[in-house]
């Protein structure tokens, strides 16, 4: 029987129509701002993100589909020579209006006189051509790939297509491109991007996959319960947490993913079964208690204090920890968002959502946390700042620290997971590498729109 053809390099492709599409999407949206009256910020954030297209597009992406999908179509079928000559000149000439557009972009950051109308009707313009083309490839040159290529042509283009380097969706990003994508997250107004105008940090090395083979176990819970007066949510859950390892929990709203980790945390009373943490019982344990032994919760909804500064909600996380460590976590968590470092006087709750997402995660952070259960960090969040608060998720799983992940976003969650969990109705119906769950036919119907 002949193996399954992979087709990976039209995976990738697609991948990066994707962040393409969402920074296309996203520049519109701020000409039109611009357009209406900039509030600030505006300009430099259409900077990075033209910057980013360019350096990105026109040195990887587009040589990519030239070199290798496109001349391996005309091997196979002259069905799309049309559609294919015409994606070939907008490659080549791309560039050029790209680079005058970013032109009058500088000089629109810089303060210099520009003709404002004519900036966003142009900008405008490029958004039109840059779905389009993306809309053609979609349509008219992959179907056909996919119908005409031999395994050899796949393998060809297999290879060149697996050095994925993209940021947005890429597993091993270039430096320059990460910092590039960090830069427009942070210049970016809401709800294109956190705010603030910090250096970005560097990209998360890959970390490797954690097995139980290769690590001690740190949490394991069975047969757990947990009721709300008479409503049973959970029904005699089971999982597993070894030391370093990222464990995403996915399901849908009321499955009972929030309750399961207000029981680990103590908030939430266990009405029957155990949770061990480190080899002890803790299923009757205080709160503050598995706080001090290392437990540390980022709630859904942010739930960070409005009224205090910002500085004041990350002292509070601190409250368990000696007094002389905490200038030191303090240095680190503004190292790590320094979004919050600007705005460390202000009070929380005027930070945006993105903000105070980020704010929510440092103040956990700041407990020294050995295991951190984050409880839907995406919830409500523009694309973009997705994006970033997986970033870290990933650059905190890269320094090895252990991870219980709550996600609505299945497909976010599983692509970076060790291990997986699917929660229906309060009992775990799947598990599984993280991989391997994305891959599942059922795990695709129910959560992941496939």
């Amino acid at each position: 029987m002949t193996a399954p053809l992979k087709m990976q390099a039209l995976d990738v492709i697609s991948a990066e129509h994707r962040g393409m599409w969402r920074l296309a999407s996203a520049l519109d949206g701020l000409g039109a701002q611009l357009q209406a009256g900039p509030t600030g910020g505006e300009a430099g954030a259409v900077v990075a993100m033209l910057e980013y297209l360019q350096a990105y597009t026109d040195r990887l992406h587009h040589p990519k589909e030239d070199q290798f999908l496109f001349r391996l179509l005309r091997l196979r079928s002259t069905e799309a020579e049309a559609q294919i000559t015409r994606l070939e000149a907008e490659h080549r000439n791309g560039p050029a209006y790209l680079e005058r557009l970013l032109t009058e972009a500088r000089l629109l950051e810089a303060g210099s006189e520009v003709d404002l109308p004519a900036f966003c009707a142009g900008l405008k313009s490029f958004v039109a051509h840059q779905q389009a083309h993306i809309r053609l490839e979609e349509t008219t040159v992959m179907p056909l790939a996919r119908r005409v290529f031999t395994a050899e042509d796949w393998l060809e283009a297999d290879a060149a297509f697996a050095a994925n380097d993209d940021p947005l969706f890429g597993t091993a990003p270039r430096a320059e491109f990460a910092a590039l994508h960090a830069r427009i997250v942070r210049l970016a107004p809401d709800p294109y991007g956190l705010g603030g105008q910090a250096e970005p940090l560097p990209a998360a090395p890959a970390a490797p996959k954690v097995t139980a083979g290769t690590a001690s176990k740190v949490l394991e819970v069975r047969s757990l319960t947990s009721h709300y007066g008479s409503i049973q949510a959970l029904k005699g859950v089971d999982i597993d947490v070894y030391e370093g390892q990222l464990v995403a929990l996915v399901g849908a709203n009321g499955a009972g993913k929030t309750t399961l980790l207000r029981t680990l945390s103590g908030v939430q009373p266990a009405s029957g079964g155990d949770i061990v943490y480190r080899g002890a019982s803790i299923v009757r344990q205080r709160p503050d208690a598995r706080v001090r032994a290392g437990i540390c919760q980022v709630p859904e909804g942010r739930q960070v204090f409005g009224p205090l500064t910002i500085e004041d909600n990350l002292r509070l996380g601190a409250y368990t920890r000696p007094r002389a460590e905490l200038a030191e976590d303090l240095d680190k968590a503004y190292a790590l968002f320094p979004v919050l470092a600007e705005k460390r006087k202000l009070p929380a709750g005027t930070l945006s959502g993105g903000q105070q997402q980020m704010l929510a995660m440092a103040r956990a952070l700041m407990a020294r946390p050995r295991l951190l259960l984050l409880d839907e960090p995406s919830m409500g969040l523009a694309p973009m700042l997705i994006e970033e608060v997986f970033r870290v998720v990933k650059m905190l799983r890269s320094q090895g620290m252990t991870i219980l992940l709550v996600e609505q976003n299945a497909h976010a969650a599983l692509s970076i997971a060790d291990i997986g969990y699917v929660l229906e109705t309060g009992s775990i119906s799947l598990s599984g590498p993280g991989d391997e769950l994305l891959r599942n036919e059922q795990v695709k119907a129910a959560y992941l729109g496939m």
